[in-house]
């Protein structure tokens, strides 16, 4: 599962994150809140972006 997954390699997605997204910045209290679920992380970003969440989603599963 995605969330296992992303919990599991927690630096390497929170860099990709940062990376993908380096325009917005992401306070590691939000990050640490949305470490694990992958919709709190969609949430969050979609929050900060505006993005659609199909995107962020998409964007997302392709590192994990």
């Amino acid at each position: 599962m995605a969330t296992a997954s992303m919990n599991e390699s927690w630096g390497r997605v929170k860099a990709q994150i940062q990376t993908l997204w380096s325009e917005y910045d992401f306070g590691d209290k939000e990050m640490k809140k949305a470490r694990g679920n992958l919709d709190k992380m969609v949430n969050l970003i979609h929050e900060k972006t505006g993005e659609p969440r199909s995107e962020i989603f998409q964007k997302i599963s392709a590192f994990l």
